[in-house]
């Protein structure tokens, strides 16, 4: 049995060669009344509900090709099909790249990230795929083509379907063709690093962050077993010690895995030298005694780490972890990273702490899951007017859809009124979004 098949009911897939194939496909399966599981990937599979209703997989697979590549105009078109590392490496041909944190690029795809959107480290520089996103086509849930956008950045016609397919999981049309702004590739990039030594210190460096002179790609908060050697001498990933102060897996405030604090820089060799030396003076004068700087090839792993970390999938032939998103405002990153260690001390975390996205790999057994949500872990993070999703779950946790979702909240009838709009048959991943 496949990861797909394991995830998705399906009892057969299509694998359209372009748009005009895919959407009938789609047609057909809206007569007969047949869901629609679209597949890129597979990379985001365990993001949402898992649906029940047995279907028709349709895989995106043989649609890969670059349509436009005008490099001058800051700007690529290709098809949904295409895995995010290609894209790159056709990017990097002209020095060029799109700045998002796309975990497993070779196998992700890009309609499968613009249905997903996923972000990373270096959200708090340089944005989201929202941000990226300005033309894109799609089928909807009759099998009808549509798009929205175009091919140039300055594009202000009809309304912004760009933004409301993007992180839509599928569920409103199957996207086969994007456009995308990208950006030229940094002349150099590093990252300063220090071993925190409790939540106040962890709160004041923050605070600090705010009123930098400096320019950070990325604000990262890092916690937990999945992130412990990076605090000792004995590295497996080619990464120098941040610090070797404490004993490995334990840190000065006592809990059982060290905290760290992580400032991406990115830009031209002179701006980035600039800015490395300029956060060590402000790391000093509050009070950090030896600020680390990671460059070179092992910047590039650590950064890879950063971005893989919510798709890791611990041992070899362990279950699925359980991944969380938290949202919450940047002022209480913190205070919910002390809960989380509260309830589980041995939670990994990797907190975007600049804009104010924790991503946690809570240790609780699949049987605890639902009821640690619930009762412990969402009401913490409601308590400070934020929300929570759970990205990825072993099978066997058997989370309801209000236990990945969280309340569907005011915006349920306007969401579920869009959806009919596009979708009146509901056959296009049912059941694995906010709405049944």
């Amino acid at each position: 049995m496949t990861e797909t098949t394991s995830i998705l009911p399906l009892t057969e897939t299509a694998t359209p060669a372009d748009e005009a194939a895919a959407a009938e496909v789609v047609e057909a399966a809206y007569r007969a009344g047949t869901p629609v599981y679209p597949i890129g990937g597979g990379t985001g599979l365990g993001y949402g509900a898992r649906p029940a209703t047995p279907g028709l997989g349709l895989s995106l697979a043989g649609m890969t090709e670059v349509i436009d590549y005008p490099s001058r105009d800051l700007t690529i078109t290709a098809q949904a099909g295409i895995t995010i590392e290609a894209l790159a490496a056709r990017l990097a041909t002209q020095g060029q790249r799109l700045p998002v944190d796309i975990p497993q690029a070779a196998r992700a795809t890009l309609g499968g990230a613009v249905a997903c959107s996923p972000s990373g480290a270096r959200r708090y520089g340089w944005g989201t795929m929202r941000d990226y996103v300005i033309g894109l086509s799609a089928v909807d849930g009759r099998g009808r083509p549509f798009s929205g956008g175009g091919r140039v950045v300055k594009n202000a016609a009809g309304y912004n379907l760009c933004r409301l397919m993007t992180g839509s999981l599928g569920t409103l049309g199957v996207i086969t063709q994007v456009t995308l702004m990208v950006k030229p590739q940094p002349e150099a990039s590093a990252l300063v690093a220090c071993e925190v030594p409790d939540l106040d210190m962890a709160e004041r460096l923050l605070a600090g962050m705010v009123r930098t002179e400096t320019l950070p790609a990325a604000i990262e908060l890092l916690t937990g077993p999945a992130w412990q050697d990076l605090g000792t001498h004995e590295q497996k990933k080619g990464i120098s010690p941040i610090c070797a102060k404490h004993p490995p897996g334990r840190s000065a405030a006592n809990w059982t895995y060290p905290l760290f604090l992580l400032v991406g820089l990115e830009g031209t060799a002179a701006e980035v030298e600039w800015q490395i030396r300029q956060l060590h003076k402000e790391w000093q004068a509050a009070g950090v005694a030896s600020p680390v700087t990671i460059s070179g090839p092992q910047a590039a792993a650590l950064w890879h780490r950063l971005t893989e970390f919510p798709a890791e999938a611990g041992e070899p032939g362990a279950a699925t972890p359980l991944v969380v998103r938290v949202g919450v405002l940047p002022d209480a990153v913190v205070t919910i990273v002390g809960r989380l260690l509260e309830m589980d001390p041995s939670c990994s975390m990797q907190a975007h702490a600049g804009d104010g996205v924790i991503v946690a790999r809570p240790s609780w057994e699949p049987g605890a899951m639902g009821t640690g949500l619930k009762r412990r872990l969402r009401p913490a993070v409601t308590g400070a007017a934020g929300h929570l999703v759970v990205m990825s779950c072993p099978a066997e946790a058997n989370l309801a859809r209000e236990s990945v979702w969280g309340p569907a909240g005011d915006g349920a009838a306007v969401m579920r009124a869009i959806k009919e709009q596009f979708d009146p048959k509901n056959i296009l991943n049912p059941g694995r979004f906010v709405y049944p």
